[in-house]
């Protein structure tokens, strides 16, 4: 229990810097860009959000999708870190009070686990007594159930994931399309209006790339934790299918 506690700790680690890492690079490119123009225009000075702001009014629904981004990540994280929690002595424990013939002790033993796992073996002891395929049939559909709990809400990282981009795209192009309407009624083709306002509207785009970035890979990674309660779960239930196959003073 204690190699699988460290290595969700270590999981969550490699997460979160894996995550920080696309807005580390943003931020530095963005203070970089900011010294750079403060230094370029004397006495104009230009802060990290006001450089960010320059993407345009695009900018504002993807700053939004971040937050929201980062809430769905930390809230799912914990949850599933919560309820996949193995405690590899539980079919021990169960085991040995089916073997006493306690089986309301037994039934305690799970629900005090409070993880996915003790919820679909409790639904296993309780049904006891019946057909092994029916008891193997409920205990899949609770894992199935605790499978979807996990997954809740997480489909809108993958929805974000396309549309931060997108918003950052759209931004982009409605600002050249902007730079060259401008150039078109002022007949001035100068390379300094089109690089200023070009380089602020690809803006929106870098940001909307950022928070694509960090949605998609979240929502593997989460994926993938939730990949492998899958597979432990099978191993459980096939465990404690054995236990209950075998002749005892229970049954």
């Amino acid at each position: 229990m204690y190699s699988f506690i460290d290595q969700m700790r270590k999981a969550a680690i490699f997460t979160l810097l894996f995550l920080a890492t696309p807005l580390i690079s943003l931020a530095q490119v963005v203070e970089n860009t900011a010294q750079n123009a403060e230094k370029a225009v004397p006495g104009e000075k230009i802060t990290a959000l006001d450089f960010v702001m320059k993407g345009g009014v695009f900018i504002i629904p993807i700053i939004i999708l971040l937050f929201y981004t980062l809430y769905v990540i930390i809230e799912r994280f914990r949850y599933i870190r919560r309820m996949s929690v193995y405690n590899a002595n539980l079919l021990n424990d169960i085991r040995m009070n089916l073997e006493k013939g306690n089986i309301q002790d037994a039934l305690n033993t799970v629900q005090r686990d409070q993880s996915a796992y003790g919820s679909v073996v409790a639904e296993g002891i309780q049904t006891i007594g019946r057909p092994v395929s029916e008891i193997e049939s409920n205990m899949d559909k609770v894992a199935n159930i605790e499978i979807g709990k996990m997954e809740k809400g997480m489909g809108v990282l993958g929805l974000i994931a396309g549309i931060a981009p997108t918003f950052g795209f759209i931004g982009t192009i409605a600002g050249v399309i902007k730079i060259f309407y401008n150039i078109s009624i002022s007949e001035n083709v100068s390379i300094g209006n089109i690089s200023g306002g070009l380089y602020e509207k690809m803006i929106s785009s870098g940001a909307g790339l950022t928070v694509g970035i960090i949605a998609y890979s979240a929502y593997h990674i989460l994926n993938a934790m939730i990949d492998n309660y899958t597979l432990k779960i099978q191993s459980t239930n096939l465990g404690f299918i054995n236990i209950i196959q075998r002749p005892g003073k229970w049954q």
